[in-house]
């Protein structure tokens, strides 16, 4: 629709909740954005991404897809063909080629210190769930916000499936195609900056790097992240 402001569907990504997006979600709201945070369900890259296509499908007008980790995979596989999804907003996050996963882009430069924080739950279909150790949460994922939101956090973190974070992207990418946005966080334990670097400028996207920000950049500096935002959202 003309004239419509687009709508905002914030994609968590692994070891958060939907719920984090909190005071991003107000910021936009008060620029007179709709907002969406969507329960990404940490199961498949395939699936997830359909999940949150057909989210997308449903939105009238324009729609900007953020992503945050590996949100970001969801958004690229969600966004490609979607003739409503206007940008994309990749925070701390993958934006991946075909044939790339999780754990080889966080792999492809050294600093991930993610892997030795991970625990492990057995599923029922014979897989496996992997939370960040809550003892251990605030210093990888989120070092730089207090103690206490740091500890909420550990607590309703949602798991991934180790299946997922090893799928391997298929098809077309959304950011082959579409205007992009970089939040990099350079002090971030999960993904490497270097890592993030890389992706965004085979992107071509708008890049902002943040000095000493953790992987949860979106929590320690939710004015920024909703920034960079609402720039992709005006553009």
């Amino acid at each position: 629709m003309e004239g419509m402001k687009p709508t905002i569907v914030l994609v968590h990504g692994a070891f958060a909740e939907s719920g984090g997006w909190g005071p991003v979600a107000d910021r936009l709201q008060a620029e007179g954005h709709r907002v969406v945070a969507a329960a990404n369900p940490l199961r498949s890259v395939a699936y997830d991404a359909a999940a949150v296509r057909a989210l997308v499908d449903s939105i009238e007008g324009p729609v900007v897809l953020v992503g945050h980790s590996y949100g970001g995979m969801v958004i690229s596989k969600a966004g490609a063909g979607a003739e409503n999804v206007t940008a994309l907003v990749f925070v701390a996050a993958f934006a991946p080629e075909a044939g790339e996963s999780g754990a080889s882009l966080s792999g492809k430069f050294p600093g991930s210190t993610l892997g030795e924080t991970l625990r492990t739950v057995d599923l029922p279909d014979g897989g496996q769930d992997a939370y960040v150790a809550q003892e251990l949460y605030h210093q990888q994922f989120v070092a730089d916000v207090p103690a206490e939101q740091a500890a909420l956090m550990a607590i309703t973190q949602r798991p991934i499936t180790i299946a997922a974070l090893n799928e391997e992207a298929e098809g077309p990418q959304a950011w082959r195609g579409l205007p992009s946005w970089f939040v990099i966080a350079e002090a971030d334990r999960n993904i490497p900056a270097a890592s993030v670097h890389f992706m965004a400028e085979r992107a071509g996207a708008e890049i902002v790097s943040v000095e000493g920000a953790s992987h949860a950049v979106f929590a320690s500096q939710p004015d920024l992240v909703a920034d960079v935002i609402l720039k992709a959202a005006n553009a």
